[in-house]
């Protein structure tokens, strides 16, 4: 693990001046190692919100003769929660515990894929944008909805996709991922850009909307009183 980025005992005025300055560190062009092992990364709560529950479910890709994802780990940590909710600053609430279950996996991918944003976001830094940051790992957020940014009517046919625009700038793209299924919203996060982050997220479809290192970190987030454990599994 890297060195800590920031402490996170914050006040909201300052995470927010913090988050101006983090965004201009991140690097929107590819840096990334030949891909061995991808993660997928979620979050969810217990205890009425005070218990954090980081998910992260580690991959091995495979690409020939046929693409394949297989699980080699999967990690459940929890911590207690150290920041209430505070729309815009999710990441201060939800990544101490993300990177708790990322210090735990055996090893480290090559890039990671995330359930929130990545720079489609009023300040530039979502979950996998800040996340990238403080690992130094190509990331990609994959958001069920937007939060940031608009964009045009979306094809119906898989893989037809717009660009999600904030002003002049192109923050991410809404993917028709499915045919005739609410679209996703995919942004890069740090050392990827947008074109390669789309192509990573078709890649790594499976039969739902959504690539399989999300999915499968979604449903292990979501599953109070999952135990921490490793598994193998062939998914496609």
């Amino acid at each position: 693990m890297n060195a800590p980025l920031h402490e996170w005992n914050l006040l909201p005025k300052d995470a927010i001046a913090l988050q101006k300055q983090l965004a201009k560190q991140l690097e929107l062009a590819d840096r990334i190692d030949p891909v061995a092992h991808i993660a997928g990364m979620d979050i969810g709560f217990e205890d009425d919100g005070a218990t954090t529950r980081a998910a992260v479910v580690l991959l091995k890709w495979d690409p020939a003769p046929a693409p394949d994802l297989t699980v080699v780990e999967q990690i459940v940590h929890r911590e207690p929660t150290r920041m209430p909710y505070v729309p815009g600053l999710l990441s201060f609430r939800e990544i101490p515990a993300a990177l708790g279950a990322f210090e735990k996996l055996s090893i480290m991918p090559e890039l990671i894929m995330v359930d929130g944003q990545g720079i489609a976001h009023p300040r530039r830094l979502g979950i996998a944008a800040h996340l990238g940051l403080w690992l130094d790992l190509p990331t990609i957020g994959i958001a069920k909805s937007r939060l940031y940014g608009k964009y045009a009517e979306v094809g119906e046919a898989r893989g037809d996709w717009v660009p999600l625009r904030a002003g002049n700038d192109t923050i991410g793209a809404v993917l028709r991922s499915r045919a005739k299924v609410k679209p996703v919203f995919v942004s890069p996060g740090h050392r990827i850009s947008l074109e390669t982050s789309l192509d990573w997220v078709m890649r790594c479809l499976g039969r739902t909307k959504l690539p399989e290192p999300t999915r499968l970190a979604d449903r292990l987030a979501s599953r109070r009183g999952q135990r921490t454990k490793q598994l193998q599994d062939s998914l496609f």
